[in-house]
């Protein structure tokens, strides 16, 4: 399948796809795919063979560790993305659209993260296993966004009404998450999970970090697959909001995809520092649903050619972040206070 894609690139098959309005319009090099999708590769198996080769529970150090490295990681790929457009006249304007797609793809996915806790907690998946269904369930998160990045372009390039469509359902969704209506359900109870105990023989029983183990020579599922089918689907859904608020900052393909690839990388670390510190960010899910109001708004806009400049975008994110992180710590510390004897 790489193999494909980089005949694709070469041969001008899959190309940037034009800006319009304030988005930047770069020619993206014969190499650059085949160069952010070998990095990625090297960094995940650097990651599952050296670092994480062994089963083991992930304490909070290690976790903030690797969380530090992964957000370092993303953040420095702004000035690769600057580096490589610079020529073209274009270097700042991709920075920065790259940069806001990184900040929304990431606060979009704190909410993924909890899911995750959610679905291990419910399936009592021993946390020495938690790691390795991750990094199969990143793995294939990367695939699926992919290809919802490149059909996701390519459709509204062609289609432009859907703009409006995907601008309204950005701010409807927001807005259910503002009220309160965005309430967790029980995995097991989804119709993804009768459907896979139907088809797919199954146990009951973990066998260390296998997701099939033999018995009597016959081979049968383990519920690890099971907890990676649920997160697979759970993040199929979180991308239905997450890629085209991505786009509402962003059109290019190559910006689009990097920006995701990067926040979706640093998930797992960012999950073993923060899935048991839920409560503490109180105010996040408020924050969340401003941000998916604010993009659904700005690609509303934007099916009327009215364009909110990416530079504004940022400063607009990154002011919600700030926002809802401090608001979360002075909350935290009042019910500190109000706890602390008298």
């Amino acid at each position: 399948m790489i193999a494909e894609l980089f005949s694709a690139v070469n041969s001008g098959a899959i190309a940037a796809t034009p800006g319009g309005g304030d988005f930047v319009d770069i020619s993206v090099p014969a190499w650059a795919w085949p160069a952010l999708i070998g990095v990625i590769a090297a960094a995940l198996l650097v990651d599952l063979l050296v670092f994480h080769r062994k089963a083991h529970v992930v304490n909070l150090r290690e976790a903030a560790i690797e969380s530090a490295v992964w957000v370092g990681l993303g953040l420095a790929v702004t000035g690769v993305i600057y580096a490589m457009f610079a020529g073209q006249g274009e270097g700042s304007g991709a920075s920065v659209e790259y940069l806001s797609a990184y900040l929304i793809e990431k606060s979009l996915s704190v909410d993924n993260v909890f899911v995750w806790a959610i679905i291990f907690s419910h399936f009592k998946v021993p946390r020495e296993y938690q790691h390795r269904t991750l990094f199969w369930g990143i793995f294939g998160a990367l695939v699926l966004r992919f290809v919802f990045i490149f059909v996701g372009t390519a459709v509204i390039n062609r289609f432009t009404v859907l703009l409006l469509f995907f601008g309204l359902f950005l701010i409807y969704t927001g807005w259910k998450i503002l009220r309160g209506e965005d309430e967790d359900t029980d995995p097991s109870e989804t119709a993804t999970m009768r459907l896979f105990r139907r088809v797919v023989p199954s146990v009951d029983h973990y066998d260390g970090q296998k997701m099939f183990t033999k018995i009597d020579g016959k081979r049968f599922a383990t519920p690890l697959l099971a907890v990676l089918v649920v997160i697979e689907v759970s993040d199929v859904i979180f991308a239905v909001d997450s890629v085209p608020a991505v786009l509402a900052v962003s059109r290019e393909q190559f910006i689009v995809f990097a920006s995701n690839a990067w926040a979706i990388l640093g998930l797992r670390a960012l999950f073993f520092l923060l899935a048991d510190m839920r409560e503490r960010f109180v105010y996040m899910p408020q924050t969340i649903s401003v941000l998916l109001i604010f993009v659904g708004a700005k690609m509303t806009l934007a099916w009327r050619e009215i364009h909110i400049p990416t530079l504004a975008s940022l400063g607009v994110i990154v002011a919600c972040l700030l926002v809802g992180v401090l608001a979360s710590i002075r909350a935290n510390r009042r019910v500190g206070g109000d706890r602390s004897p008298t």
